[in-house]
């Protein structure tokens, strides 16, 4: 069994909720909390959904915008079953079927050449 888990970055969806529709109005609230992020750095952030994230930043971020890490982030957890064979076993239609044929030289005949 496989665990995946897909997670969404919801910075802009948090911002739009709280009347912040540009991400050049974050930087200063950011700046507030000790947080300085060049202009580039927060409109990656916003717009972009962030591989990783510091901690500083990620609680600077609630207390801007007066919001939880579960309205930030949200995840979606899935599980797909996976199948294992055993050593020796074959299943129908799998290719453990396909088995090589076994050739047959043939020595061309006098007058076939």
């Amino acid at each position: 069994m496989t665990i995946e888990l897909e997670t969404t970055w919801n910075l802009r969806s948090v911002m739009a909720s709280r009347g912040i529709f540009q991400t050049s109005k974050l930087g200063p609230l950011l700046a507030e909390r000790g947080i300085d992020l060049s202009r580039e750095q927060v409109y990656r952030l916003v717009a972009q959904t962030p591989q990783r994230v510091r901690l500083d930043v990620l609680s600077a971020l609630c207390d801007a915008l007066e919001c939880s890490l579960d309205d930030l982030v949200s995840m979606k957890r899935s599980t797909t079953a996976t199948q294992r064979i055993a050593v020796g076993e074959q299943t129908r239609g799998s290719i453990g079927d396909l088995r090589p044929l076994r050739a047959t030289v043939r020595r061309p005949g006098p007058g076939q050449v």
